[in-house]
């Protein structure tokens, strides 16, 4: 299964709707929160991972660290500008990487940590569906970019970086 998907030309067909897919609905996201008016505002969300975190079965915290970070990083939930930049950029970003085909793999790999953090937030949503195909593109590697810019970035990369290429790097070299 994992070599079809990373090397078969049907896979890479439809890798690439699942890319289109995943980049229309994350570019549309972005575009939206970038033209809401009075700007993007992250504050009720970030209140709401911490005044009611996501709890274990026992009543303790499901994401200390995540509680942690929230708090530490919005002053409580007093401070939270810098999201209201990062948030809408990120996911405009991620959805014109994976529409484009440009460094995709990372662009899902920022997705999916997006997707975990709403999850780490209590919004369920479509975070899991979308997980699960960002997994998807993860796993397929760069097949899930052939058809888009990636095909001649990848190799260009590779090219003025050799640490890039996977035949330089053997387990007797490390």
């Amino acid at each position: 299964m994992l070599y079809w998907l990373r090397n078969s030309k049907i896979a890479m067909v439809g890798l690439t709707i699942i890319r289109l897919y995943l980049g229309g609905l994350w570019t549309m996201a972005g575009l939206e929160k970038l033209t809401t008016p009075g700007g993007f505002d992250p504050t009720e969300m970030i209140k709401m991972g911490i005044e009611t975190p996501v709890l274990k079965p026992d009543g303790n915290k499901a994401f200390p660290l995540y509680d942690w970070f929230l708090n530490t990083t919005t002053n409580h939930g007093q401070s939270t500008d810098l999201f209201a930049i990062i948030v809408p950029f990120g996911e405009l970003l991620v959805g014109l990487g994976l529409i484009f085909g440009t460094l995709s793999l990372a662009a899902t790999f920022f997705a999916l940590i997006m997707n975990f953090v709403y999850l780490e937030t209590g919004v369920i949503s479509v975070n899991p569906t979308y997980i699960l195909l960002e997994g998807l593109l993860l796993i397929a590697g760069l097949n899930a970019s052939r058809i888009g810019l990636d095909r001649w970035l990848i190799p260009m990369l590779r090219q003025r970086m050799p640490w890039l290429h996977p035949s330089k790097t053997h387990v007797e070299d490390i």
